[in-house]
């Protein structure tokens, strides 16, 4: 299946970026960075960074996310150590699912 040409997103999902994007560029101003240097403490391009700030919906989240977190914006109330814990009880949850959800092939038989 190709890859549709334009993708429609819902109004606050767009608005969501945008604001995640002007915080970005608010805290990288108030740091007194330029978008070269952010762009390569992420080791990403400068034009990712710009996108990034103008609330471009086609960013992937870890550069959006790593962007916020180099400039210093929050993304979540809870702290570095609540959000591990967090992610330990998931894990802890996924080590409860099956291995696969197909069973295992039987052995065959092949002595006649």
């Amino acid at each position: 299946m190709s890859k549709p040409a334009t993708r429609s997103y819902s109004r606050y999902g767009q608005e969501a970026a945008e604001l995640l994007g002007h915080m970005i560029r608010s805290a990288r101003i108030e740091r007194e960075m330029t978008i070269t240097d952010v762009a390569e403490r992420a080791g990403i391009s400068r034009g990712l960074v710009h996108r990034i700030e103008s609330g471009d919906m086609g960013c992937s989240i870890g550069a959006a996310f790593e962007v916020a977190a180099i400039v210093g914006v929050p993304l979540f109330e809870a702290g570095p150590t609540t959000l591990t814990r967090h992610l330990g009880l998931v894990r802890d949850k996924l080590t409860l699912l099956p291995k696969a959800v197909r069973q295992g092939r039987k052995a065959v038989k092949d002595d006649f």
